[in-house]
């Protein structure tokens, strides 16, 4: 028999969803601008390391409003509908544990992380554009760039 304390929600696993909310309308107007203005990288690595937090976490919450963002990165960069989210749960299970095991230091597991997220995406993504027959957005010597800013990024965090 189940006790009513046990249906009780938890104090320290509160979440404000307005919050949430706010910063997926931040990401999505910040979105836009980079897409304007190329010097502004797409958060496409700090998204990852949140995603890889989430996922550690098992906070649903947080998961579906970074795949809402994930969404949003697809849309407005042109790319195939859930295809970051599937290369990020493959990711997640298969490289990041060997990743893990082979670094000792954080700031380089989140170099990694980025690094992966970015080049492992465009390899996804032409895994993609092969077997499905169509055109997606060609990678372009940005990408060093946005790895290094987001590197800069995520290690603020």
């Amino acid at each position: 028999m189940q006790t009513f304390s046990n249906m009780q929600r938890s104090i320290s696993h509160k979440k404000n969803i307005k919050n949430i909310f706010l910063y997926v309308l931040i990401f999505t107007l910040y979105q836009s601008l980079s897409s304007i203005y190329l010097f502004l990288p797409p958060l496409f690595g700090i998204l990852f390391i949140f995603f890889i937090q989430a996922l550690n976490k098992q906070d649903n919450i947080s998961i579906l409003f970074i795949s809402l963002c994930l969404v949003i990165f697809e849309a407005e960069k042109g790319y195939i509908l859930f295809s970051s989210i599937i290369f990020l749960l493959v990711a997640y299970k298969f490289i990041l544990p060997k990743i893990k095991q082979s670094f000792n230091c954080y700031s380089c597991i989140k170099f990694t992380y980025i690094l992966l997220a970015y080049l492992g995406f465009l390899v996804t993504n032409t895994l993609f554009e092969n077997i499905f027959l169509i055109d997606l957005p060609d990678a372009n010597y940005y990408i060093v760039y946005y790895i290094v800013i987001e590197f800069f990024i995520a290690s603020l965090l």
